[in-house]
């Protein structure tokens, strides 16, 4: 142990101050121990300040468990003595009365035995009968209570085993379930990879039919094509048309009549000039309804 003075430690050590009383205390404590226990000096060590604080802690809790030993042990001591005296007493009471123990039979000697053993047993001070009574009343309540306790844990067992093979049967079905999602692992990739190469050539099919829905929409766009342009409009515009040709047919029908003109040139020039107006006449006619028809669609 360092030989450096008590007084110089405590103003020494990592800076912290400690009393000079404190490390005389632990320094006689530890050669108390040591020399309870044998040994001759204590070993040297370094002074800092988790060291005397731990040791201060220490001896601190070790004389106070000492010093309640000392007492249950003096305490001991004196129920010992008086336990011994009444012992005493009461083997002069028996040796006048003629129940010495020497003199006893065997039998009566072995049968006092286990009356004190069964005493002791039951931690009762005498042998009176109602103390044995008032014992083994405890000891049935006791007994009652831990068959309680026991037909409680038998039950919370029985159910925790209920509980236990209803979860076995669960582990299982689910190691069951398992396998067999693992056996169905492999025709599910191949199906996913024909699903990829469908969803592939969809999202290609997908952008033509966008592009060329472009295409048409942009093709209606230039030939002036809107919505209001419905199935019915069309059917009508051609009904109209219809009309319109069957009202040109009988000109159609005179013009191509006049291909068999008399050899008179002037005439047959007057006849067709006639004939062409009429012809142009009908064409305005038939241009003018049909621009009409598509002004009234585009209001």
């Amino acid at each position: 142990m360092s030989d450096t003075p008590a007084n110089e430690l405590s103003k020494t050590i990592n800076g912290s101050q400690f009393d000079a009383n404190t490390i005389a205390d632990i320094k006689s404590w530890l050669s108390s121990q040591f020399d309870a226990a044998g040994k001759d000096h204590v070993p040297d060590f370094e002074y800092t300040s988790r060291t005397i604080q731990h040791l201060h802690n220490l001896a601190t809790v070790s004389q106070s468990k000492t010093q309640a030993a000392s007492i249950i042990a003096n305490d001991f001591r004196l129920k010992a003595t008086e336990y011994r005296a009444q012992a005493a007493r009461i083997r002069e009471i028996l040796e006048n009365v003629g129940l010495a123990q020497e003199g006893l039979p065997a039998n009566v000697v072995a049968s006092s035995q286990v009356l004190a053993n069964v005493a002791n047993l039951l931690n009762i001070r005498d042998t009176e009968l109602s103390s044995f009574l008032v014992a083994m009343g405890d000891v049935s309540l006791r007994k009652t209570g831990v068959e309680d306790k026991r037909a409680k844990v038998q039950k919370e067992s029985k159910i925790l085993l209920d509980y236990t093979r209803k979860a076995i049967a669960r582990l299982t079905y689910l190691k069951r379930t398992l396998a067999q999602l693992e056996d169905d692992v492999a025709p599910c990739e191949t199906q996913m990879d024909g699903w990829k190469t469908n969803l592939a050539i969809l999202v290609s099919k997908e952008r033509q039919y966008l592009q060329q829905y472009s295409n048409y929409k942009a093709m209606l766009n230039r030939v002036g094509y809107t919505p209001e342009i419905s199935h019915g409009m069309l059917v009508e515009m051609a009904e109209h048309r219809k009309d319109l040709e069957k009202k040109t047919k009988p000109i159609l029908d005179t013009l191509r009549s006049y291909q068999d003109l008399p050899p008179d040139k002037a005439l047959a020039a007057l006849a067709i000039e006639d004939k062409k107006r009429q012809y142009n006449a009908a064409e305005k006619y038939l241009e003018d309804v049909l621009q009409s028809a598509l002004a009234t669609s585009e209001d």
